[in-house]
């Protein structure tokens, strides 16, 4: 799916069976990605970690593109830039 922001092409890919998404670096454990990049966009990287990551479930794990993985459900409610 498409989730802008970081880059304004950036993909996130959602195995909906395995509840697994690949999210590179739109969302990290505890932080976002980079916005600073030419043509990155800080809105539209909020906007699609609210809308689009976050309806697919908090019990939804992901591999981000540096770091520890982590669930939805704890960067809700963890995460002080995206949490609830």
């Amino acid at each position: 799916m498409h989730c802008p922001g970081h880059t304004p092409g950036h993909v996130v890919f959602f195995d909906k069976e395995d509840r697994l998404a690949l999210v590179g670096d739109v969302l990290f454990a505890g932080s976002i990605g980079r916005t600073d990049f030419p043509r990155g966009n800080h809105a539209d990287l909020i906007n699609a970690i609210k809308t689009k990551l976050w309806p697919l479930g908090d019990d939804v794990q992901f591999v981000p593109g540096h770091g520890p993985m982590s669930t939805f459900g704890k960067e809700r409610e963890t995460n002080p830039y995206v949490g609830d």
